[in-house]
């Protein structure tokens, strides 16, 4: 989503007049390294950068996880409403796969083989991995005593990437172009690390300030489901109808590539508006609305 903000950015200071937003992750080929200088004793720690670059807090030193359990402590958010929301991910990426809709946003990708056809990946893969029957039974993964954030109920760890094009409307004209969707306004904002899972709730309100909208004006919402207590934590504060609200699952259901986020624009109709949020760790979020033309 950053990047797309930094594109607008561009386009509207009139540096460019086409550019190219995306991100991609491989989180399968996140190495595990050590410190170049050996220990004098010996001792030598190898970390999972996964961990260490990624998940982990780098002021505080603690887990993205024990966040998310402070949240679901804060806001009185239980495992089982957390499990349930879980559950409605997968199930809302499954209609949406089989309905054809997410097909629209899909680039297949072909991976040769030695002596072997091509493995073509045309779809998301976490959505198809579930089992639904453990989903009650795993144990918390972050507090070992009334935990309530486990691996069904968090986003997973995958490979991906998004991409997409912005221009100005000259740039459309001239090239003969039909946009899907204008970009309306963004925001960022920040708050204490430990609450970066509540950091959206405050960056909306200045998205929707910028573009002269209330939450009532947004047909379409996407809150980035790094843990489900943080799509639940941001519902309550925001008070916004959870009907609307990733409507095709999201990171838990469909993976969680650090930095990807956002699938809503062939969803809407034409003049509305839809609105992502993204939290980040360190305690920061962006916000983004888009109007379908």
């Amino acid at each position: 989503m950053k990047s797309i903000m930094m594109a607008a950015q561009s386009l509207m200071c009139g540096h460019q007049d086409v550019m190219v937003a995306g991100g991609m992750e491989s989180m399968s080929n996140v190495p595990y390294v050590m410190a170049r200088e050996a220990p004098a004793y010996g001792g030598v720690k190898m970390e999972d950068l996964i961990v260490k670059d990624g998940l982990t807090d780098v002021y505080n030193k603690f887990h993205m996880g024990n966040c998310a359990e402070n949240t679901a402590k804060n806001y009185n958010i239980t495992r089982e409403e957390q499990d349930t929301f879980a559950i409605g991910s997968y199930s809302r990426s499954k209609a949406a796969y089989e309905s054809g809709i997410l097909a629209k946003e899909i680039v297949p990708v072909s991976i040769p083989q030695r002596g072997k056809p091509d493995v073509v990946v045309s779809e998301d893969e976490e959505w198809r991995r579930v089992d639904f029957s453990k989903v009650p039974k795993l144990k918390a993964v972050f507090l070992k005593e009334n935990g309530t954030v486990t691996a069904a109920n968090a986003s997973t760890l995958n490979d991906g990437a998004a991409a997409l094009v912005l221009m100005t409307s000259d740039a459309a004209k001239r090239l003969n172009v039909t946009p899907l969707a204008r970009v309306v306004s963004f925001a960022d904002a920040a708050v204490a690390p430990i609450d970066f899972p509540i950091a959206p709730a405050f960056a909306v309100p200045k998205a929707l300030d910028a573009a002269g909208l209330t939450k009532d004006d947004i047909a379409m919402w996407e809150i980035n489901e790094a843990f489900s207590v943080v799509v639940l934590a941001n519902i309550k504060m925001l008070d916004i109808d959870p009907a609307k609200v990733n409507v095709n699952g999201g990171a838990v259901s469909l993976g969680h590539p650090i930095g990807i986020v956002g699938h809503m624009v062939h969803n809407l109709k034409s003049g509305q508006y839809g609105l992502a949020g993204i939290c980040n760790g360190g305690g920061g979020a962006s916000s983004i609305i888009i109007q379908k033309l």
